[in-house]
């Protein structure tokens, strides 16, 4: 399969990508975390803050920073035991499902990322570490000052000798292959991107500043670590700096190229032994092959993007002004404990436009810093916010754009629409006749492969794992709850947005609003 057309049926004809005889062995699912062998284990304490506060600007940063840092980015938070009654009622027999979470939601709670750490701290000695979420703990790969090969990686765009750690976050493509097949992919870049969105929010409550790069010598990266590109492979790069912010200098122009071949030749290979319980590991000859592609063999090939204002294209001319409410203040340590994300569980109820409006007022008013724009940039500059409304004060029920700069949501078509949308879910494990806001994530159709060429792909899926993140923390915190979904007819999202003649497509539905308790076990790992 050419892999134009494998991200075409990946995004609109998802039951192409999986042979149509695909069995989950489920007896021989991987674990959800990878364990080193024999590796230096630096144990993290247990004892992690129940808020999260900003730190004194002038202090140095301290290990148990960082052990709070990943343990709310990343760490096992709770187990939980739901059960599920099957067969008639003369007949009914409980099933129980076992799950560790954490305070990012992942496609089947599988978890396909995982936390590297280029840590320079004194309380440690300085290197590389992979971060245990089974044992919240450190394994040390390689100990030393990499600051020069990782800048050399990075395209000597960001100044990592001001930055106290860096942080990697890869994809085991395993992990979640086991279970959706191709359709991983999709779901890894998503998953990828509500890593760093969470990672971003708690950086700026613990006072760091940071930067994602997404553009990267891959194999010198993956090298340092120690990974094998046909299992795993770094998707983002994020320094952490105690500083206001990190220093960035546009080398992209510049002269001197660096290749991942020459720069690979400056540490030793490094060779460790991985234990991920799978027995049988299938083999995913397209997953391989569009990581391949997707690779940036030179800093040559690095790029800047100009990014435009995609929701003023809309054909629509009424639209409804939205109230300006106060800066929304909440504790995130908190809001993480309490997100829930509903399937069956929400139950209709009436939203006032103050809640509709501090919900898109905050979600797009968290900047952050990358190596695609030339300065600090919104995210929405790439994407745009759309949704269908039912039962919403002062709002009619339909079709909507969030227009920022306005602040206004922008009319597109009236009508209940929950009819359409609830039969256009490849899984009706939700009730949208239940739910106020259904909320959708849009970008280019061209996944910015024009740009960036496969790389774009995962990219804008990444940033649109980001805005769902903060739309989950947002929503939580206001009261409500949201659950991302990938099984949705997106060619019906895109026709009743009216919006597949502007080169735009939904990428991603978000169902939010109240919801009641579920009846289930779970149990916090907070000691």
């Amino acid at each position: 399969m050419k892999l134009e057309t494998f991200l075409h049926h990946l995004h609109y004809d998802t039951e192409k990508v999986a042979p149509l005889d695909w069995e989950v062995d489920w007896d021989d699912a991987p674990l959800p975390y990878k364990l080193y062998r024999g590796l230096p284990e630096i144990p993290l304490s247990g004892d992690v803050p129940l808020t999260l506060t900003v730190r004194q600007a002038q202090e140095e940063p301290r290990l148990e920073e960082l052990e709070s840092f990943l343990w709310y980015v990343y760490g096992l938070t709770q187990y939980a035991q739901s059960a599920f009654i099957e067969g008639t009622e003369e007949k009914a027999a409980a099933s129980y499902a076992q799950l560790f979470r954490r305070f990012v939601p992942s496609g089947g709670a599988l978890y396909p990322n995982e936390l590297y750490v280029y840590v320079k701290l004194k309380d440690v000695p300085k290197g590389i570490y992979h971060y245990d979420v089974g044992h919240h703990s450190l394994r040390l790969l390689r100990e030393g000052n990499y600051d020069s090969y990782l800048s050399k990686s990075l395209g000597n765009n960001c100044e990592l000798s001001d930055c106290f750690c860096t942080v990697f976050v890869s994809t085991v493509f395993w992990k979640n292959f086991y279970k959706y097949n191709n359709f991983s992919y999709r779901l890894q870049g998503l998953d990828t991107g509500v890593v760093i969105g969470q990672a971003l929010e708690v950086a700026d409550r613990m006072g760091f500043s940071s930067r994602v790069c997404y553009q990267f010598l891959d194999r010198s990266i993956n090298h340092l670590l120690g990974l094998s590109e046909q299992d795993e492979s770094v998707y983002a790069v994020i320094p952490l700096s105690i500083h206001p912010s990190i220093h960035y200098a546009d080398n992209f122009n510049g002269e001197e190229h660096v290749s991942a071949v020459e720069l690979s030749q400056e540490v030793p290979l490094l060779q460790t032994e991985t234990y991920n319980r799978s027995k049988k590991v299938l083999d995913y000859p397209l997953l391989k092959e569009i990581n391949k592609a997707s690779m940036l063999e030179t800093t040559q090939l690095f790029v800047k993007i100009k990014t435009d204002d995609r929701v003023t294209n809309s054909l629509s001319t009424e639209f409804i002004m939205l109230p300006f409410t106060e800066t929304f203040s909440y504790d995130l340590a908190s809001v993480c404990r309490e997100r829930f994300c509903p399937d069956i569980d929400f139950k209709m109820g009436k939203v006032s436009q103050k809640t509709l409006s501090t919900l898109l007022t905050e979600t797009f008013s968290f900047a952050y810093h990358n190596d695609l724009d030339d300065t600090q940039e919104y995210l929405e500059n790439r994407l745009s916010l759309y949704g269908f409304f039912y039962n919403v004060e002062g709002v009619s029920n339909g079709a909507y754009a969030y227009d920022k700069n306005a602040h206004a949501l922008r009319r597109i078509k009236i009508g209940d629409f929950r009819e359409n949308l609830q039969y256009g879910l490849t899984m009706p494990n939700v009730n949208l006749f239940q739910v106020p806001l259904c909320l959708h994530v849009v970008g280019g159709k061209d996944h910015l492969i024009d740009k960036l060429g496969y790389r774009g792909y995962r990219i804008q899926q990444m940033e649109a794992g980001i805005l769902v993140q903060r739309l989950l923390l947002l929503s939580c915190a206001l009261g409500m709850g949201g659950r991302p979904l990938l099984g949705f007819d997106v060619n019906r999202c895109d026709e009743l947005y009216q919006i597949g003649s502007q080169g735009e497509t939904s990428l991603i539905q978000i169902p939010i609003g109240p919801y009641r308790a579920r009846a289930w076990l779970k149990g916090s790992l907070l000691s």
